[in-house]
């Protein structure tokens, strides 16, 4: 193999921006029924589309929505599982297979025969389009229903509740077909019937707590009017417990952080929860995302569970042993689990694997690949290997963080390579470990990346996961530091040429950052520059995020003021890569607007880029495109490399004044006079009840014998 010398950052590589936009099309929340697996699939060279995939016994694959469609649910705006398989049957009286889901364009439910071409409509259509959204689809126990999550928008205020939704089409015409079965919380998940059919077991919380802050897993008895009986079986202010699973008609399994991580538990319908496998090791994914689910049960009462930090791997529990077998495998990435209770499937994926349908025998403790996201992908030698570190941060704190090495199989350079450090959005989220082609489209340049999974990220516990409490734009900031410092003090990254980039949150860490003296350059895709702004105009799911974040206000007005970076212009004297959705409901586009101007105002070189029809996180391949190679053209610029891809101009005056689309949210419009207007927090009780006790009144529950 020759050797050539080439400059950092332009390294010749085969990975274009292209190649990544167009190169994965991601699976989601896979389902199996005996020998027919099915799953979300993203269509990035498809204008962004989500569709369903089904593949049969023969291994035959088919998509099964027409290309107008796309599958994909907006409840909390992040959306989750939107679709579900259903059990139909024809004249013969043989049962096939169709599938519900919610359609991206206007949220309602539609049904998909099996062999038909068209979906029919399940919920009646709102008076305004797209305003009433369902996500997180169980089969009723007679099979003649879908249980789900619903969202109501109206007058901009947001309902939500359970319902019942029929299968035979009538909630399409009648409204009230469509049942209500539990409401009054601000916020639903895992509605999970029982198999005799008489409980509905379900989680919900309130403002200002976030799903990993304080849940209550409730049970209660169905009825022709709802639920009747309704009682807390575990959780409260300070649990956070997802995904109950019915085991038989008494009991149930679920995930409890009580211990300090994600724990499994088993309960009956009276008395304590039970921890099966006490450990200081997650067992269940974060719960961004409504319907992912992080274990299974089968039918021989074992489970197949995840478990790890923020790259979790299959094993076997078995409840009789307490044994806890793992399952070896060379994808370390696994999420989203689901069985019929004989056979399970996932999307698995390793370092140098992208994500893939895989479908799991626990008896042969076997794994089958079924659907790769990626047929064709870049030589192995281009794509770099995760370094795990466990570096010491401020004041001796521990920082989890993940280097991706410069990689490149011919090329070579002296010296200490440029190197980003990426934050990831949430911020109450994680890094994980799995194949990325941005990464690779970098490092095959010859640009170093380490991601770090700052304080307040998941996969290490609760007491990690609180580190940012009150803390954001603190504790991340040291921490992306930190790891910038321990490369440079390794002699691996040039201290000259440190960047930073993050998405949403990691775009406010990113921004917050390059106030200081670490960094040469930031990069914000749609991050938040104006905290106070923020709660004025983001999602309601989000609304209350920062009174842990940051504070409860008006009481912590002035500490968001403080850490805005909008506020901090003055500190920033490097430049700075703003790129933004104009459709971006979580992030407003005033944002980053703002923010241009306030650089320009001072002269700071910058770039503000804006995408027509892309939201919170780009989807389409135009956007995708554009945007990586205007970051790539960007370090080039700012770091003194030569690049092959468009250059970027960067400006030092303000962008042209317009008509903001979302309304204004400067500082001079939460005056004294306005404070009244600002959020106040919501308080669930402080005391859970105890098992066994309706929530509502404090008398004990009588469940129905």
């Amino acid at each position: 193999m020759s050797e050539l010398s080439s400059p950092h950052g332009s390294w010749p590589s085969p990975i274009s921006a292209g190649d990544v936009a167009r190169g994965v099309r991601l699976p989601a929340y896979p389902s199996v029924r005996g020998d027919e697996v099915w799953w979300e699939e993203y269509r990035p060279d498809e204008d962004g589309r989500t569709t369903l995939m089904r593949r049969d016994a023969d291994g035959t694959v088919h998509d099964l929505l027409p290309p107008s469609w796309s599958a994909g649910t907006r409840v909390h705006e992040y959306g989750g599982r939107s679709y579900l398989p259903v059990p139909r049957r024809d004249d013969k009286a043989i049962p096939r297979m169709g599938v519900v889901f919610s359609a991206r364009e206007d949220q309602r439910l539609y049904l998909l025969e099996r062999g038909a071409k068209e979906p029919v409509p399940l919920t009646p259509e709102p008076a305004t389009r797209a305003t009433v959204r369902y996500a997180d689809p169980a089969l009723s126990t007679d099979g003649r229903h879908v249980l789900c999550v619903r969202e109501e928008h109206t007058d901009g205020e947001v309902r939500r509740s359970i319902v019942s939704v029929p299968l035979s089409g009538r909630g399409a015409q009648t409204p009230s077909a469509v049942r209500e079965l539990v409401s009054g919380a601000r916020f639903y998940a895992s509605p999970s019937p029982s198999p005799d059919g008489r409980h509905l077991a379900y989680v919900r919380w309130n403002h200002p707590r976030m799903p990993w802050d304080g849940t209550e897993l409730r049970v209660g008895e169905v009825t022709d009017s709802g639920l009747i009986g309704e009682y807390t079986l575990k959780g409260g202010v300070d649990e956070s417990v997802l995904s109950p699973v019915w085991a038989d008609d008494e009991t149930l399994y679920l995930a409890s952080d009580w211990p300090g991580f994600w724990n499994l538990y088993q309960a009956g319908l009276k008395g304590q929860a039970i921890a099966l496998y006490p450990a200081e090791e997650e067992f269940h994914a974060p719960p961004g995302r409504l319907g992912s689910r992080s274990f299974c049960v089968l039918d021989s009462g074992r489970l197949v569970t995840l478990h790890g930090d923020v790259s979790m791997r299959p094993s076997v529990y078995d409840p009789d042993t307490l044994d806890l077998t793992g399952i070896s495998t060379e994808l370390t990435s696994w999420s989203q689990v689901d069985t019929d209770g004989t056979s399970v499937v996932a999307v698995a994926a390793s370092a140098d694997t992208s994500p893939c349908v895989v479908r799991l025998d626990p008896e042969r403790r076997s794994v089958e690949v079924l659907r790769r996201s990626m047929t064709e992908g870049p030589d192995p030698a281009y794509l770099p290997t995760p370094i795990q570190e466990t570096l010491r941060g401020r004041y001796g704190a521990t920082v989890h963080a993940n280097v991706y090495p410069p990689t490149h199989p011919d090329v070579t350079t002296e010296g200490p390579a440029p190197y980003v450090v990426w934050a990831h959005g949430g911020p109450v989220s994680h890094a994980g470990r799995e194949l990325d082609l941005v990464k690779a489209y970098f490092t095959s340049r010859g640009i170093g990346v380490v991601d770090v999974n700052y304080g307040g990220s998941t996969g290490y516990g609760r007491s990690y996961r609180r580190r940012v409490n009150k803390e954001w734009g603190v504790v991340d900031v040291a921490d992306c530091e930190a790891a910038a410092r321990a490369l440079v003090e390794r002699g691996v990254a040039d201290p000259e040429r440190l960047a930073i980039r993050g998405p949403s949150a990691g775009g406010f860490t990113a921004l917050s950052a390059v106030t200081g003296d670490t960094f040469a350059c930031g990069v914000s895709y749609f991050g938040v520059t104006d905290l106070l702004g923020l709660t004025r105009t983001t999602h309601d799911f989000e609304s209350r995020f920062l009174d842990s974040l940051v504070g409860t206000l008006p009481g912590f007005v002035e500490t968001y003021r403080e850490r805005s970076p909008i506020n901090r212009v003055d500190e920033i004297d490097v430049p700075v890569l703003l790129l933004q959705g104009l459709d971006d409901p979580v992030v407003t586009p005033d944002q980053a607007f703002r923010m241009a101007t306030g650089l320009g105002s001072r002269g700071v070189r910058h770039a503000l880029l804006e995408f027509e029809g892309e939201a919170h996180g780009f989807r389409g391949e135009e956007a995708r495109v554009r945007s990586l190679e205007a970051e790539l053209a960007f370090y080039g610029e700012v770091f003194g490399f030569e690049t092959d891809v468009p250059s970027l101009e960067l400006s030092t005056v303000p962008p042209e004044p317009r008509v903001e689309r979302a309304e204004a949210t400067t500082d001079e419009a939460v005056g004294e006079d306005e404070e009244d207007d600002l959020p106040v927090a919501e308080r669930l009780p402080e005391v859970t009840p105890a098992a066994g006790v309706d929530a509502e009144t404090g008398e004990p529950a009588r469940p129905r014998e």
